[in-house]
């Protein structure tokens, strides 16, 4: 193993001294200003306030002014209202919506029981920002409405959902308030989303929606349960995220299946580059939080938010905590043999949410101001003494400087390595063989912001020989 890892050092070192040093990172001073903006206080108030609601459930009551999914999403509906007033009606706020049956698997005879509808009418709650010069890009931050105790079939008793998921949505609506301060040439969609727990119904209706509408989506970020430090576990731990995303898209066809079983790739997605991009944010802005990339779409066995945009092969993440607390999760609020479960408010760390919070917004306005991703990138070098990559440019060029390559080790998980080329669309990385690098390439605008890096396929034969 330590000749293993001497090697690597060692090739390493070679692809820096032959294609150049990393330089160092850039960091935007309006983003930092931005995270500075981000409010502990603001984020406990508005947890208290949908908590307040007594249970979220997606067939709870719809009518009431104080209890209820109903009442919880017209609050959010109208927090998403004042923000849009104070930043000059900046927010196209609306609701999308679709019924569906949420428990058709269910014989009639357990729905008469406990009188579950046929029909549940899933509201989401959208506030758009829209761009400057490219509004037709679109990221995204979601965070879902509703709540769960035990039962999912149970919405007349109280759910409080204090970080499942009263966090991440609060985290969606703050974000609102701080970024609407500002422009961005892409279009940002906060976004409130409803029947996470019964089968990701609203994600469903929200992604399909942006596919119909032909929303260009460059970055999903889905926000479920950022507000918990103690883990089941024991652990307390304030200083670490977990972002989960999918190596490639499911909506890859089986001739790019077969030709990425040659070529590699396997984890190398849309998702997987837009969970990099927030590793390197972290990096960039937030030094008191370490992400820990995991190669998973979601947790083990398990689901969220970001799937269904996932599953039309957009690039989404799921952002959340690293040590979760079963006992807080679906569990109806009681003391037990000691343990007292329920996901109530003692169980969230505000400054906690509000940093997870923060994360999210430094890396949607990074994106936001920076240029979309090159386009049709494609690499060359087979049995050749160097790499050839070639990239078109993005559609918007407006705000576009240039491009960084980049490469890595086959083994690493991060883009490690990177030169800063210039306006143009070709780089020969002089020494660096095919066989044993990743390569890479990002647009960059003139005050440093850049996109997600686009991963280049096999070029064919008469694409490399020009």
């Amino acid at each position: 193993m330590k000749l293993f890892v001497t090697a690597s050092a060692a090739i390493a070192l070679l692809s820096s001294s032959l294609v150049g040093q990393t330089s160092s990172p850039i960091q935007d001073s309006r983003v930092q200003e931005l995270i500075d903006m981000v409010s502990a206080e603001r984020v406990e108030h508005d947890i208290r306030r949908l908590v307040g609601f007594g249970t979220r459930h997606t067939m709870s009551d719809t009518l009431s002014t104080t209890r209820g999914i109903g009442a919880a999403r017209r609050w959010i509906y109208a927090e998403f209202e004042r923000i849009s007033q104070a930043c000059g009606e900046c927010l196209e706020v609306t609701y999308v919506s679709e019924v569906f049956d949420l428990f058709s698997r269910l014989p009639d005879s357990t729905k008469q029981r406990l009188r579950i509808p046929d029909s549940t009418n899933v509201v989401n709650v959208l506030a758009i920002q829209r761009g400057t010069s490219d509004p037709n890009r679109v990221l995204v931050m979601s965070g879902d409405i509703d709540s769960r105790i035990s039962a999912r079939t149970n919405y007349t008793d109280s759910a409080p959902g204090a970080n499942d998921n009263a966090s991440g949505v609060v985290g969606v609506i703050e974000a609102a308030r701080v970024m609407s301060q500002r422009s961005y040439g892409a279009t940002v969609v906060y976004a409130a989303l409803s029947g996470e727990e019964q089968g990701l119904f609203g994600g469903r209706t929200v992604a399909r929606n942006a596919a119909e509408r032909g929303w260009n989506i460059e970055g999903v970020l889905n926000n479920d349960m950022i507000g918990n430090i103690e883990g089941v576990n024991g652990r307390i731990d304030n200083t670490t995220a977990r972002v989960f995303s999918d190596g490639v898209p499911p909506t890859e066809t089986d001739q790019q299946r077969r030709r990425r079983r040659f070529t590699g790739g396997e984890v190398d997605g849309v998702s997987r580059q837009l969970a990099r991009y927030v590793d390197h944010i972290a990096d960039l802005y937030l030094p008191s939080l370490d992400v820990m990339m995991i190669y998973r779409l979601d947790r083990f066995g398990r689901g969220g938010h970001h799937r269904p945009f996932a599953d039309l092969g957009f690039p989404a993440v799921r952002i959340m905590e690293t040590n979760e607390n079963y006992t807080r999760q679906h569990q109806d609020i009681r003391n037990e043999d000691g343990i007292a479960y329920g996901d109530v408010i003692a169980g969230v760390n505000f400054e906690y949410a509000a940093k997870l919070t923060s994360l999210n917004i430094a890396a949607l306005a990074s994106l936001a101001w920076a240029p979309a991703q090159p386009e049709a990138a494609i690499i060359c070098g087979a049995v050749q003494p160097h790499a050839r990559m070639k990239w078109q440019p993005p559609e918007d060029r407006s705000t576009l400087a240039g491009y960084r390559v980049y490469w890595r080790l086959t083994d690493s998980p991060t883009w490690d390595f990177s030169r800063w080329v210039g306006n143009q669309t070709a780089h020969t990385f002089d020494g660096l063989v095919i066989d044993n690098f990743f390569f890479g390439v990002a647009s960059v605008s003139g005050d440093g912001s850049e996109s997600t890096v686009a991963f280049p396929v096999a070029g064919s034969r008469s694409a490399c020989a020009n």
